[in-house]
């Protein structure tokens, strides 16, 4: 989860901070405003399709984050 990059926005204390590794993101925010992970271009490899399978939890895992 640490090393996923792509796009992620949070609010917090009223402003708008953008991360491009999921594993920066802070422990407690406002909310979750994007998330944007970086999917590869196809075909995939099955280890790519599993890290893909993923995405869902870690979403879940960012939305328990806010505060």
């Amino acid at each position: 989860m640490d090393d996923l990059n792509g796009v992620f926005t949070i609010s917090n204390n009223g402003k708008l901070v953008t991360y491009n590794k999921l594993g920066d993101v802070p422990d407690a925010f406002d909310h979750l405003i994007k998330f944007e992970p970086v999917i590869p271009d196809p075909p995939h490899t099955e280890e790519q399709h599993i890290a893909m399978g993923k995405y869902s939890d870690y979403l879940q895992q960012l939305m328990t984050r806010e505060r």
